[in-house]
């Protein structure tokens, strides 16, 4: 998923990029609106997070040429107690608006759920045919990416998947998951891999309800598809 961000405070936009990145979005940001606009038109985005206060364009003018033929989704960023402009916002279409100061995580959080509202299919997820299929891991960022999103994975859910990715297709005991992933928790037992397998199931459901692509093999184990 690709996000733009048009900010012209250097400090506010290093924090949201970082917050972007590590949930696993391509951001790029711009520090104008006309350098926005020339972004846009080289490629598309699936998302735009707007500074109202822009030094050369208005964060609404700035919106609607964005959007001028296109359907993309607007976070705008506002002033703290700057109500008349959350209203304006929401009244030219924007998606959501966040109030400065912010929490970057909250924004990369807030983007996430705007993008899964919008069906995430007007901007560069458009540009292909389908989406990204499988799984894309980074062990040395110690990342999975589903189908082209970032998974939110506690320790232990991240060692499991990732155990299963290294072999796709191959049955592996839950003694073997055990060993490779809870080898130093003496006091877990063989539920804790069902308990994760859940857990993880439910985290790629809410990507691709349709899909399982964690096998269970009665009384062997489990398998993964990384079709």
């Amino acid at each position: 998923m690709r996000i733009l961000l048009v900010e012209d405070e250097s400090a506010i936009a290093d924090t949201v990029l970082y917050a972007l990145r590590a949930e696993g979005f391509e951001a790029v940001h711009c520090l104008t609106g006309g350098e926005a606009l020339r972004e846009v038109a080289r490629a598309p985005f699936d998302l735009a997070v707007l500074d109202i206060g822009l030094p050369d364009i208005g964060g609404f003018a700035l919106c609607r040429e964005l959007r001028r033929g296109r359907d993309l989704p607007v976070i705008f960023l506002t002033a703290q107690n700057a109500e008349a402009d959350r209203i304006l916002g929401l009244e030219i279409g924007a998606d959501d608006y966040v109030t400065k100061p912010f929490s970057p995580r909250e924004l990369a959080t807030r983007v996430r759920v705007v993008l899964r509202r919008a069906g995430a299919g007007n901007g560069a997820a458009a540009a292909a045919a389908d989406p990204e299929p499988g799984f894309a891991h980074d062990p040395e960022g110690k990342r999975i990416r589903y189908r082209g999103q970032a998974l939110d994975l506690t320790r232990y859910e991240y060692g499991l998947l990732a155990a299963l990715l290294q072999r796709p297709g191959a049955v592996l005991s839950r003694a073997q998951l055990m060993d490779r992933v809870w080898g130093d928790a003496l006091d877990s037992g063989d539920r804790t891999v069902d308990t994760h397998i859940k857990t993880l199931r439910a985290k790629l459901r809410e990507i691709a309800a349709e899909a399982d692509p964690i096998r269970t093999h009665r009384g062997l184990g489990y398998s993964l598809d990384n079709g």
